[in-house]
């Protein structure tokens, strides 16, 4: 399956099949939703384009925001942490990643899928803008009809980053680059990101004082043998620093976790005459 597909954005549907869709909806709907508004009938005007471009919005994605979500997509829209599972529970604060704020990321790809796989897998819908080599291939099928990836996405990559966590739960931005984001850069997009319900993740790019910071080292890989075999688990050491509070950090396993060998038996003893 061909993941890069410039100027497109790639839902997945299944495991084996993909729709494209023009990403110029997308741009449509942060130019109209970030200009100002005009008084009279071309106010009505605008409100009806933005209307008309969630609505293409809500075609691409299958379903209208408000009403993403598994069985357990209740939970996940009313807290103010979006959880991750039991490995990251003494690791990120509340278990997870705060939602309506900023969290700056390590450029570790197997991290970041882990993360997508525990949210997806719960009924979460995430997005993933501007990281084209990124596989999903960990990722089963029923998680895959819940991402949202945007691997080219234009000219105004922070505008489609907006309109995404308009109405996910997380969206990862990605830049190549090193980039700072200044602050009056980066305010169109927190203000969406603070009236919204998405976690929103930055991998290269930075803004001033986010709510946490998280680096991965990948430290170990299992399932290879000496040149031959190929990796069926790794451990992840993952340091959080929040804003406000204590670093704290543990081992994330990825896949197939350690096998626990026991210690080999005392040799018995023989007596000899």
């Amino acid at each position: 399956m061909t993941l890069v597909t410039p100027a497109s954005i790639i839902i997945f549907v299944s495991g084996t099949s993909v729709r494209k869709v023009d990403v110029e909806a997308l741009a449509g709907l942060a130019a109209a939703s970030g200009s100002a508004a005009p008084a009279g009938p071309a106010s009505s005007a605008r409100t009806e384009q933005i209307a008309q471009l969630r609505a293409r919005m809500a075609q691409i994605g299958g379903e209208v925001p408000d009403q993403l979500g598994g069985p357990h997509a209740g939970h996940i829209a009313r807290a103010d942490v979006l959880e991750l599972g039991t490995q990251f529970e003494n690791i990120l604060p509340g278990g997870g990643l705060p939602r309506h704020a900023v969290t700056h990321m390590s450029d570790t790809p197997a991290l970041v899928v882990e993360m997508l796989l525990q949210i997806t897998e719960v009924g979460g819908y995430v997005g993933v803008v501007g990281w084209p080599e990124l596989s999903y291939a960990a990722l089963p099928p029923e998680c895959l009809n819940r991402v949202i990836a945007v691997p080219d996405p234009g000219v105004d990559p922070l505008g489609i980053t907006g309109v995404l966590v308009e109405g996910l739960d997380l969206v990862v931005f990605r830049t190549r680059a090193r980039v700072e984001l200044s602050p009056v850069r980066a305010r169109p997009l927190l203000g969406k990101l603070r009236k919204g319900r998405a976690a929103l993740m930055l991998v290269g790019a930075t803004v001033p004082s986010p709510a946490l910071t998280v680096t991965g080292d990948v430290q170990e890989f299992r399932g290879i043998g000496r040149g031959t075999g190929r990796i069926t688990g790794l451990d992840i050491r993952v340091r959080a620093q929040p804003k406000s509070a204590h670093p704290a950090s543990g081992t994330v396993t990825v896949g197939q976790a350690r096998e626990t060998v026991a210690a080999p038996a005392a040799p018995a003893l023989k007596v000899v005459t």
